[in-house]
């Protein structure tokens, strides 16, 4: 699960594009001076964390419905940070993990624990992104996007609590396999399909779709996860983000970008399923980009994977021709852009097998079951070093953080109903 390994765009490949930019216009940029305290709180959510051991064997409206929320459950028992026993990590980025957990008031109950070093946020000028993704998942209620469950923060760390998905990333299920059969392909991307529409009625951009981003289910469906640069917009945005072999043209070239780089990036995780590898590669940035922006998309007969076998490589015409749909440098010859939107990507034949009634239910069969032990099973994703210790310098005023965070709380009535 990957907490976040989002690569923000530093680079200058192209005028006027990839100049050192995460947030719009900059808004995140803190400085340090006057900020910092020198010692810890006892009752600080951290040190509660710290206690516990492993067994050794951007939108106003959501915040402002956030902060009513907080309102309203004052005279609830409030649930919290002690109510949780750390089982292990699961995920670890840039500057979070994300920790397998269970709920001591019902054992049978996992969760996973994004924890984000507020430092590290403030540092990488992400402050506006995790306030997004806080907001964005408190909204969505849909079947292929994980919940939200429960949000706090301490004078070092945000928390997010979200249900835990223990089939592990599509990532390790396709390198694992090395690609996908066709018909596996379109079941995942037929479910990715369905969260895109849904999170564009909300007129929600997901700017960040590649495997390690795709959980899947214990009953074989997908989730979408880590939505640090989703963003509601209201026509475009020009915020420079994302995983390099994922962007879009229009990102790279700071044309402004929406709706159409989420169905770019479905047309490059395709790609990817059916042949093992993306289909614009470079010895580094700079070279990933130029062949994005040339646009050449070649479907080679075979590859050869990381152990070096060859790989024979089949990719049916419909495939090809939904792929290079997807894949239009012209966002608006883009499939999925135009005027039909998402009706061109679910009528395309590549698609003609899918009832998308039975998308929406849950109800289409899924073509591999992920071998999960029991709810809280951790086998599918990585094993990770422990947590570097809090220092000093990582502990906030708590009156600078409530200017920058609030008091970052939402509780949703599942949790508390346990």
């Amino acid at each position: 699960m990957d907490s976040n390994e989002n690569q923000i765009i530093q680079t200058n490949v192209l005028e006027n594009a990839l100049t050192a930019c995460v947030g719009d216009a900059g808004a995140d940029s803190v400085g340090s001076s006057g900020c910092l305290k020198t010692s810890q709180s006892n009752d600080s959510f951290s040190h509660q964390m710290s206690s516990l051991t492993l067994n050794p064997n951007e939108p106003e409206i959501e915040n402002n419905v956030l902060d009513q929320n907080s309102v309203l459950q004052n005279n609830r028992p409030r649930f919290s940070l002690n109510d949780l026993n750390l089982e292990t990590t699961v995920g670890a980025g840039t500057f979070g993990r994300v920790e397998l957990v269970r709920d001591k008031r019902c054992p049978e109950n996992y969760y996973a624990l994004k924890k984000m070093r507020i430092k590290s946020v403030i540092n990488l000028k992400q402050v506006s992104h995790v306030l997004s993704e806080r907001a964005i998942l408190f909204n969505c209620d849909c079947p292929y996007i994980v919940k939200l469950y429960w949000t706090w923060r301490d004078n070092v760390n945000l928390f997010l609590l979200m249900e835990y998905v223990p089939g592990g990333e599509l990532f390790t299920h396709l390198r694992s396999q090395r690609k996908f059969h066709e018909q596996t392909s379109i079941f995942y991307a037929a479910e990715i399909v369905y969260a895109f529409i849904y999170l564009h009625n909300k007129s929600i951009i997901y700017r960040d779709l590649k495997p390690e981003n795709v959980l899947i289910t214990t009953e074989g469906h997908i989730k979408l996860t880590d939505f640090g640069f989703a963003k509601r917009i209201q026509d475009r945005t020009w915020t420079l983000c994302g995983t390099p072999e994922y962007l879009s043209p229009e990102v790279i070239l700071n044309r402004g970008h929406g709706r159409a780089v989420d169905w770019w990036s479905l047309g490059i995780l395709i790609y990817e399923m059916l042949v093992g590898q993306v289909p614009f590669v470079g010895e580094n940035a700079v070279q990933i980009y130029e062949n994005i922006i040339r646009g050449h998309i070649d479907f080679p007969q075979s590859v050869r994977d990381a152990e070096g076998d060859i790989q024979y490589i089949q990719v049916s015409p419909w495939a090809r021709d939904i792929i290079t749909g997807l894949l239009k440098v012209d966002r608006t010859r883009r499939l999925g852009n135009m005027r039909n939107g998402a009706q061109d990507v679910q009528n395309h034949p590549w698609f003609c097998h899918v009832n998308w009634e039975d998308i929406a239910e849950q109800k289409m069969q899924p073509p591999m079951l992920p071998y999960v032990q029991g709810p809280g099973d951790p086998s599918n994703f990585e094993e990770y070093d422990p947590e570097d210790p809090v220092t000093p310098g990582e502990i906030y005023d708590e009156e600078y953080l409530m200017m920058e965070f609030g008091d970052f709380k939402y509780t949703c009535d599942a949790i508390e109903e346990v």
